[in-house]
């Protein structure tokens, strides 16, 4: 995300400070180009550019967004190590005007109740970031890469209709939640929330508060952030995975929510907070600003893979140098995920499984 304090006070100096804004165009800023790969590897960053990374399986294809601030678009593949070289197809061009005619970002792809849905964050065309709220799209195409796209319309809590961005979807105990980033409207900090759904579009009962920046590894800002949540389930757990700090500075890394996989998300004590970054840079790897992550099964359905954004090279900001990188990670001992620490870029990995 391109998040700013929305302090007015300090908007415009960390612009200034930070060469941050909203692309004009969809041309990518230039970043590194990845080298081509082996029958049996693939080498990261997966393309030159791809910020908040999202992948969605369904029926043996992988369907990847990314955001690019002007529209929606949508990669299909088989195989998530031939991304670079898949074509992108547009979903969704917004108006040119109006409450979400700018600035989006994160979408996310989800099949629910037997249609499409893209969740995405977007505002008023602009350098003004104050308006930014979720919005969302639906298509009744078995493909989404075909069909029509539908407006939805923002979903928002009534009670609590305030700056809010990132949106995902968990399901647990037969009820479905959205979880995103937003304010509380006293401030300008970003904290995790979660409220109940009644259908794809729609929030029903109370905003609840799950997270917001705590430790110092989550304060390196301003903005202080907390961001970017996404579910991830295993065994008997559910984790909430999210990124934390500010997405300019190097420090963006990721935090993890923990709760019972049969617990009530709506409570607070329900989950556990990490007190130390699960996945954080590493200048050795080329791996700045690592966050804003999605997850995804190998084609052969035996590997666990993350996939997330990260700069290859110090103090790039949170502009399109971001590039989407993937690497497979494995399992504690007591069910918790271990993610390791970022693989380097231009070096060859093993394809996931099957491909």
């Amino acid at each position: 995300m391109i998040n700013l304090n929305l302090n007015p006070g300090r908007l415009l100096p960390a612009l200034l400070l930070l060469g941050l804004g909203c692309t004009s165009g969809e041309a990518p800023a230039s970043g590194p180009t990845p080298p081509p790969a082996t029958a049996s590897t693939f080498t990261n960053p997966l393309l030159p550019s791809g910020p908040d990374p999202w992948v969605y399986q369904k029926d043996g294809f992988y369907y990847y967004l990314h955001t690019t601030n002007t529209s929606l678009r949508i990669w299909k593949t088989a195989k998530m190590s031939d991304l670079g070289q898949t074509s992108s197809v547009q979903a969704w061009a917004p108006p040119p005007s109006g409450p979400a005619s700018g600035n989006l970002w994160a979408p996310e792809l989800h099949f629910l109740d037997g249609k499409w849905y893209i969740y995405y964050s977007a505002g008023p065309a602009g350098p003004d970031l104050g308006q930014q709220r979720t919005w969302v799209l639906e298509n009744p195409a078995a493909d989404p890469t075909t069909g029509t796209w539908t407006d939805k319309g923002r979903l928002f809590s009534p009670a609590a209709d305030f700056w809010a961005i990132d949106g995902t979807v968990l399901e647990q105990n037969g009820r479905r939640y959205f979880i995103w980033s937003g304010h509380n409207g006293q401030d300008g900090v970003q904290r995790i929330y979660i409220s109940e759904m009644s259908n794809p579009w729609t929030l029903t009962g109370p905003r609840v508060e799950l997270s917001h920046p705590e430790y110092s590894w989550e304060n390196v800002g301003p903005p202080f952030v907390n961001e970017g949540p996404e579910i991830l389930k295993h065994g008997d757990k559910t984790f909430l995975v999210y990124s934390a700090s500010f997405c300019g500075t190097d420090q963006y890394a990721l935090g993890m929510l923990t709760a019972a996989a049969t617990a009530d998300p709506l409570r607070p004590a329900s989950w556990t907070k990490s007190a130390k970054p699960v996945f954080a840079q590493s200048p050795a790897a080329r791996a700045y600003a690592t966050g804003h992550n999605s997850f995804f099964k190998s084609k052969d359905g035996l590997e666990d893979w993350i996939i997330y954004h990260a700069n290859s090279n110090p103090n790039e900001g949170c502009v399109e140098k971001r590039n989407p990188r993937m690497q497979k990670f494995t399992w504690n001992p007591d069910g918790t995920p271990n993610f390791g620490v970022p693989a380097p870029i231009n070096t060859a990995l093993p394809k996931p499984g099957g491909e």
